[in-house]
């Protein structure tokens, strides 16, 4: 687990730093799925997908 861990803050840090920078090219890509990849395999995991779910439903409800 602590690998893990330390293995997604390393691959947040580089997608924070390749979004900066102003392009993301195919391996700042990679990078981000694998962030999303590991993030997934975390406890932080429910929360996120809680939080992009209630995001959709709120969008979801709007009337233009």
């Amino acid at each position: 687990m602590a690998i893990s861990i330390s293995l997604v803050l390393l691959l947040l840090l580089l997608a924070v730093i390749f979004l900066r920078n102003g392009g993301l090219k195919v391996s700042h890509a990679l990078v981000c799925a694998l962030l999303g990849f590991f993030l997934a395999g975390t406890s932080m995991a429910p929360t996120i997908q809680n939080g992009i779910a209630a995001t959709a439903d709120v969008v979801g409800d709007l009337r233009p």
